[in-house]
């Protein structure tokens, strides 16, 4: 969703339009709008999987992305418009990224 306008009388609510389906709806920017952190304390020492765009992940894992030296949990997934799969991964030091997965070769 992104904002795309004021609703007048009231300094909380605001108009949000799909970027996919171009649906507009009012948001209530207090009750509607909350930015959950992730924590990423200690998964260094979960259970964490090596990183491989061939493997397929849950919300919640924890990863290790070797190339990187960071450890990350996905946050999120979705397909893409060419069909592949991705993964929203939030890394301890390279913050928020989107990696692909189940990559058949």
């Amino acid at each position: 969703m992104e904002l795309a306008g004021e609703v007048t009388g009231s300094e909380n609510k605001r108009w949000a339009k799909c970027k996919k389906c171009k649906h507009t709806m009012v948001i209530d920017l207090i009750e509607d709008v909350k930015e959950t952190k992730v924590s990423l304390e200690g998964i260094e020492n979960d259970d964490c999987i090596k990183y491989s765009p061939q493997k397929s992940y849950e919300i919640g894992q924890s990863i290790y992305h070797e190339n990187w030296n960071d450890f990350g949990k996905v946050v999120a997934k979705e397909i893409l418009s060419n069909g592949h799969k991705s993964i929203a991964v939030e890394f301890q030091k390279s913050g928020h990224k989107k990696l692909i997965e189940s990559l058949t070769t």
